[in-house]
């Protein structure tokens, strides 16, 4: 039968211990992911890039609507280019904050 790992050898000194330290790198939070945060960083993606998604959809509508409405009334031409590119900033500006 073994000697229990945890009770000194009777009659002398307790053997010495080894304290182990954890480095300190640069890059210490950059682990790579468990098989259970795996999947929360697909969803975050497939979220993320639904939102995009939506924004590229939203400057199609925004010049279709330009086209149409030179299409309808050629004469305003310049003030409807105009509306479409603060829109087209706007959409941007979603998209990168999304």
């Amino acid at each position: 039968r073994p000697a229990p790992l945890l009770a000194p050898p009777s009659g002398g000194p307790a053997p010495p211990t080894r304290v182990v330290t954890q480095r300190k790198t640069p890059l210490a939070g950059l682990e790579p992911l468990g098989k259970r945060n795996a999947g929360v960083s697909v969803l975050g993606c497939a979220i993320a890039m639904v939102a995009v998604g939506g924004c590229a959809q939203g400057i199609g509508q925004l010049f279709a609507a330009l086209v149409v409405g030179m299409a309808r009334n050629p004469s305003m031409k310049e003030d409807l280019f105009t509306y479409t590119l603060i829109g087209m900033g706007f959409l941007e500006f979603l998209a990168i904050v999304v």
